[in-house]
């Protein structure tokens, strides 16, 4: 729940939104940029209000039915500074599948391994490239801060995976 907190009143900050608004910001901007999975929004935006962190308030315009918008309280602003401030000094390791294949390394004939590793780095390459291609495309946001963490890691991966087919 607290990364759906850290997500919703990150978004909040920029001012009030309807809950379609927030879905499709998190649909289309963040969660193929963030590696996120959402699956509801108004389950933790329930649970967020019930704890005092945003409101809703009812807005309705002409026929339509009834729209609700939310907007951050001041214990939801100090909240998403605790949430932000832990997040930045957060310092988990991060898990990549291939680390268990070269747990098993040993296991594997050399030749099709450095295979493997170079298809992987090709692929690395490709992703490298997409990266770039979006962050150019998209200087006016904040987007391109998240590509080029991206970006450093997998030049990291391109460079780790070189490293070991060198040394096959």
């Amino acid at each position: 729940m607290i990364e759906h907190e850290f997500l919703f009143l990150g978004l909040l900050m920029e001012g009030p939104k309807h809950g379609y608004e927030i879905k499709r910001q998190v649909e289309e901007e963040l969660i193929p940029h963030v590696g996120l999975n959402i699956k509801s929004i108004y389950y933790p935006l329930k649970k967020m209000e019930e704890a005092g962190l945003i409101v809703s308030q009812a807005e309705r315009q002409g026929k339509w039915p009834e729209k609700f918008v939310y907007v951050i309280t001041p214990k939801g602003k100090k909240k998403f500074d605790e949430l932000i401030e832990k997040s930045f000094l957060s310092v988990e390791r991060p898990f990549f599948q291939i680390d268990l294949s070269l747990y098993f390394l040993r296991f594997v004939d050399r030749a099709k391994a450095k295979r493997r590793l170079q298809a992987r780095v090709t692929l690395l390459k490709r992703i490298q490239k997409y990266l770039s291609t979006l962050k150019e495309k998209n200087p006016h946001s904040d987007l391109p801060i998240i590509f080029q963490h991206d970006l450093d890691l997998v030049e990291a991966e391109i460079l780790s995976a070189t490293k070991l087919i060198q040394k096959m």
